[in-house]
């Protein structure tokens, strides 16, 4: 699940240590989870802030409390810690903190959600620009709403149908189609005009 590298576990073992209160762990989540705005934390846990629903992972010399409702977040994540000249950096890497991973089996939401925030949004960002789901409708069809330079843009319906539509419909069989609902009056951040 969740990767602490001994670096990291000997530089978080410190700074517990540091903080005099005796079987103080470290708490992991995400706030946000599943949105653009996810981010992924590490916080001081003392023993009367742990919440049984936690899964305790017990490391070299403290625990891990992974909140249970990041779980799905936090596949695949990865915290270690690096020495550099001004001291050293903590790095937390959770590849599926914006959208957890999913499979064949999972609900249709969440792998339109999966392709769009991992494949076609990073594409639009280079734009400005951004899409999202807002829902599927009719058995098979993904409601999506542009954002940012896409909104108002002029090659949206290009976008919409030779990018979006071909890769959500390549990657996922079953829809059907794709429609927007973006009101594209609004051309102020639009990349073309």
């Amino acid at each position: 699940m969740v990767k602490i590298s001994d670096s990291a576990q000997s530089y978080l073992l410190q700074l517990l240590e540091k903080q005099e209160t005796e079987g103080m762990g470290v708490r992991m989540f995400v706030t946000q989870p599943g949105t653009k705005h996810a981010e992924t934390c590490l916080a001081y846990c003392r023993p009367d802030e742990r919440i049984a629903t936690d899964e305790a992972v017990i490391l070299n010399g403290f625990t891990l409390y992974l909140e249970e409702k990041s779980l799905p977040f936090l596949e695949e994540a990865v915290v270690d810690y690096n020495t550099d000249k001004m001291g050293g950096q903590l790095t937390i890497k959770a590849p599926n903190a914006k959208t957890p991973k999913v499979d064949d089996n999972s609900p249709l939401p969440d792998r339109i959600n999966y392709i769009l925030v991992t494949d076609i949004n990073p594409g639009l960002a280079s734009h400005g620009g951004e899409v999202s789901l807002v829902d599927v409708i009719d058995e098979g069809i993904a409601v999506l709403k542009f954002g940012g330079g896409c909104q108002g843009c002029s090659a949206v319906s290009i976008t919409l149908k030779e990018g979006v539509e071909r890769k959500l419909m390549e990657s996922i069989p079953e829809l059907k189609g794709v429609r927007d609902v973006t009101d594209h009056s609004q051309t102020d951040h639009a990349y073309f005009r």
